[in-house]
């Protein structure tokens, strides 16, 4: 996916280099760059593509999480009352579906169900329900974490060429003769210019980035809650145990 969008980000700063007009390609490419096309603003760029690449991977898998959730996978008229029997059609009905070990729901049904038949215990299984959530909490954090990142190093790598361009700008200001050059005041300015607009640019891409991001985490983190919540809804609380503790 990084590569893929990589690539994406380089196609498109190479468009904008063929097709803006010079005002716009100083604010968003920085095609007169001494660097170019290897500019910070190019960089910039191809980080925010391989973010939103990857964030539109995590929505898929959001949505893919939540449509779990009306499959049917257990039985949720609230008279229904599972026994030991009922367990193992439940079971194999989530194994085979294709998803028991990539979605929040079918894991967890597969997990109580397994630790239900070897402890038949609904308190053991509720245990182990509440472990897993955490670890799958964890989980979402951590695919977070090259996002967050991303989102640090856009506004890095502006302020960077920001101090870049200033540094550019006071060296040609200085060059031995310029002061004597009528033009050298416009010259100065519009170098300082395109370095605070690339400051500016990278701003705009972290704002959009982490708006993005917080949508998408909080629609993982509720799937996986609403996961929880079927699964002790309409399994950990229907399991049927008689007064001896075995199960029925």
């Amino acid at each position: 996916m990084a590569a893929v969008t990589g690539l994406v980000g380089v196609a498109l700063c190479a468009v904008f280099g063929l097709t803006l007009p010079d005002h716009a390609a100083k604010l968003l490419i920085d095609r007169g760059g001494l660097l170019y096309p290897f500019s910070v603003q190019n960089f910039m760029w191809v980080a925010f593509c391989i973010a939103a690449g990857e964030l539109a991977a995590r929505m898929r898998a959001a949505s893919r999480e939540l449509r779990q959730l009306r499959l049917g996978y257990l039985p949720e008229d609230p008279r229904t009352v599972l026994q030991a029997d009922d367990l193992g059609p439940i079971y194999r009905r989530v194994r085979e579906g294709g998803m028991a070990e990539r979605c929040f729901l079918p894991r967890l049904i597969s997990r109580c169900i397994l630790q239900f038949q070897i402890s038949a215990s609904v308190e053991q299984c509720t245990t182990l329900m509440n472990a897993t959530m955490d670890l799958m909490a964890h989980e979402i954090e951590l695919r977070y974490a090259p996002l967050r990142y991303i989102t640090w190093l856009i506004p890095s790598l502006g302020f960077i060429g920001t101090v870049t361009g200033i540094g550019h700008a006071l060296a040609y200001a200085g060059e031995p003769g310029r002061y004597q050059e009528p033009t050298l005041l416009t010259e100065v300015t519009g170098r300082l210019a395109v370095s605070f607009d690339g400051t500016l640019v990278a701003l705009v891409m972290a704002a959009i980035l982490m708006f993005w991001q917080n949508i998408v985490e909080t629609r993982e983190e509720l799937a996986l809650n609403a996961s929880g919540q079927y699964c002790l809804d309409h399994l950990i609380n229907r399991i049927y145990v008689d007064k001896a503790g075995r199960p029925a």
